[in-house]
């Protein structure tokens, strides 16, 4: 996605989000699902690098309607300041991409030079020829570890 890298936003894959969440210690992993993904499809487990995923919905279930606070709310959650890098992760990377864009608004008109990234491929990845995800690519597919409630 070049337009995505031109406007400040970068896109690395699930397997380098892992590796980048292991190396930079100012680095976290935000799931822009919604609770019905997390509940039922499961959520990356990055407690082996020191690190719990943060999940902050994008759009929010059950209408989907954007969450308009969703930097607000972030920065919240981080006590309102952001670290050096934040990946973005959804279904399939797309979701991911418009929060990440948000977010990296707030943070420049903050002052704050945090790199934000959306993650390719997503948590469970596209759609397989009987339309079904999770074995093509994604999070899950690479092996990285996840659970389900």
């Amino acid at each position: 996605m070049a337009s995505a890298q031109s406007e400040g936003i970068s896109n690395e894959t699930p397997q380098e989000t892992w590796d980048g969440l292991k190396l930079i210690d100012a680095s976290i992993l935000v799931d822009v699902r919604t609770t019905a993904e997390w509940a039922f499809v499961g959520i990356p487990d990055i407690s082996t690098l020191g690190k719990r995923v943060l999940t902050m919905e994008w759009k929010m279930f059950p209408d989907m309607a954007t969450n308009l606070s969703f930097a607000a709310d972030l920065m919240e959650q981080l006590g309102g300041t952001a670290p050096s890098k934040i990946y973005f992760l959804c279904r399939s990377g797309v979701r991911s991409v418009a929060a990440a864009h948000e977010m990296k608004r707030a943070c420049i008109a903050m002052g704050l030079d945090t790199e934000c990234v959306n993650v390719l491929e997503g948590f469970e990845g596209d759609l397989d020829s009987f339309r079904h995800r999770g074995l093509i690519n994604g999070w899950k597919s690479r092996g990285l570890a996840w659970g389900q409630s």
